[in-house]
């Protein structure tokens, strides 16, 4: 995208995505500085991340990611986005080495999955676990992750708690 990029990473150590983002984001830096003859900050903030579970959730992030150029007008299909890996998936033989299969097979027709808009269920769940960075799955899945991962308090909603006896405002009116 013009002002930002998704990518869906695998780590396998406790630090390992910390580490290689520090790595990626600076060495794109120095490159760009280098290139243009320019200096100061290129990224805004902190990257963000959250847990996914490998089933069809993992499919729906993937999905998400192929079809944000479309979301944003940006092309017609999202095998068009010069800088997508959705035109690789129907050719094995022309995929680059370094776009990894993944722990969940993607379905044949992978090219219509991706054309077919997200629901607004599954819009609302995705955005708030990358803005929060609640893990993104099955209700049971995401309980049990957010215990193992400490991150119970991306479950809960922001803000202080109300006051015991205090009637809550029912905000999914």
């Amino acid at each position: 995208m013009p002002n930002h990029f998704h990518l869906v990473v695998l780590p396998t150590a406790d630090g390992d995505l910390s580490r290689w983002m520090h790595w990626l984001l600076n060495t794109h830096v120095r490159r760009y500085h280098r290139h243009y003859q320019s200096g100061g900050h290129i990224w805004q903030g902190r990257f963000k991340a959250f847990p996914i579970q490998e089933d069809e959730h993992l499919l729906t992030v993937l999905r998400y990611i192929e079809r944000n150029p479309v979301r944003a007008n940006q092309v017609a299909g999202a095998e068009q986005w010069p800088w997508s890996s959705a035109r690789y998936w129907h050719d094995e033989a022309g995929r680059p080495g370094y776009l990894a299969v993944g722990p969940v097979p993607r379905p044949q027709d992978w090219l219509e999955w991706v054309r077919r808009a997200l629901t607004s269920s599954e819009l609302e769940t995705l955005r708030r676990s990358v803005n929060r960075g609640t893990p993104y799955g099955s209700a049971a899945w995401v309980e049990r992750t957010a215990d193992r991962l400490d991150l119970r308090s991306t479950l809960r909603p922001r803000g202080r708690p109300c006051k015991k006896g205090a009637v809550e405002p029912n905000v999914h009116q």
